[in-house]
């Protein structure tokens, strides 16, 4: 028996040789591997002559096959800059799927984070097949999108989506659930430093809060800050100082944020969670960073942009896919606590 080093240095395997394997005729793996299998090919047979495929190790001569079809197999991901690893996530995720399809994806960050992008190419009509685009980028679209690119968004308002379809975070769910933990804990008096960013996203985090504070007897008002740790304390800072009763809890529409936030507290001579409960959104590594560690609500990234491109590809391939809400998780750690009396 040969062993893995002389299975190696061997001929490349062919679709010759996967149709053997997979019982199949040639003329079979040719039409599953250009994308013509539907209609004249069991999907069984299809997912067959696949893993015969991944077994060998056979590749298609993607080039090729993309000359033949008029199709460069390339999306594009627009997010906001990657300094926030929440959208890094999402991109792992969104290239995992690609890859497995025979995609690849070219990630543009929006300049500034948010605002208009300059079109990556000369022609993105001609260089790409769809787009995958956060909402909080959105405004890059009408440059890159060109007259009719395939879009789907990600944490969009479904009812009023650029896109053929959506995927979104249970965002909502996510602020509910943070609010009930901290009128659990007896809190009454909230800050809520939101996010300085015109998004469909944030405004739901806002709306959700305001919501599960509705006939309660807690008071709730709210200061903006951007997403960055400096501009958060700066705003928190000032929030805290103002006269009249201090809030105990200060809910944060980002973990950056309630990092900046904790960082005010501190410089005041506050102690979380005692003296003020901090709470975040995301999950990122930055929540298990900082002392005590944040209660935040967990996004699943990774499935987020794993999702977003299954739906593109369904997109791609003629279907409409559902819209499609991903569930979150409240993370209960230290920076919360019973409201002081």
């Amino acid at each position: 028996m040969a062993g893995p080093q002389q299975e190696a240095a061997g001929p490349r395997p062919t679709s010759r040789d996967v149709a053997r394997a997979a019982g199949v005729s040639q003329a079979t793996v040719s039409l599953v591997f250009g994308e013509k299998w539907r209609g004249r090919v069991a999907e069984r047979t299809a997912q067959r002559v696949r893993d015969t495929a991944r077994e060998l190790g056979y590749r298609p001569n993607l080039a090729a096959r993309n000359l033949r079809l008029g199709r460069t197999r390339t999306a594009l991901l627009v997010v906001p800059a990657l300094t926030n690893e929440f959208f890094a996530r999402v991109y792992t995720g969104a290239a995992r799927v690609a890859a497995e399809n025979g995609f690849g994806v070219v990630l543009y960050p929006s300049p500034e984070g948010i605002g208009p992008a300059r079109d990556p190419f000369d022609s993105s009509r001609a260089a790409l097949d769809g787009i995958l685009a956060s909402s909080i980028a959105s405004d890059a679209l009408a440059t890159i999108q060109g007259d009719a690119l395939p879009l789907v968004m990600l944490d969009s308002d479904p009812a009023g989506s650029l896109g053929a379809a959506t995927v979104n975070l249970d965002i909502g769910d996510g602020m509910r659930r943070t609010a009930e933990h901290l009128l659990a804990l007896g809190h009454r008096d909230f800050l809520h430093l939101a996010a300085g960013v015109d998004s469909w996203t944030f405004d739901v985090r806002a709306e959700a809060l305001a919501a599960a504070l509705r006939g309660t007897d807690a008071a709730v008002r709210t200061v903006r800050a951007l997403l960055t740790v400096d501009d958060a304390r700066t705003a928190a800072e000032a929030a805290l100082r103002a006269p009249g009763p201090r809030p105990t809890a200060l809910v944060c529409d980002d973990d950056i944020l309630a990092a900046g936030a904790c960082k005010a507290a501190r410089r005041l001579g506050l102690r979380v969670p005692e003296d003020l409960s901090v709470t975040g959104f995301d999950d990122l590594t930055l929540a298990t960073a900082v002392e005590p560690e944040l209660t935040t609500v967990r996004l699943p990234a990774e499935q987020f942009g794993e999702r977003g491109m299954t739906s593109l590809l369904a997109v791609l391939d003629g279907r409409t896919p559902e819209p499609d809400t991903l569930p979150v998780e409240l993370v209960i750690r230290g920076s919360t606590a019973p409201a002081a009396r």
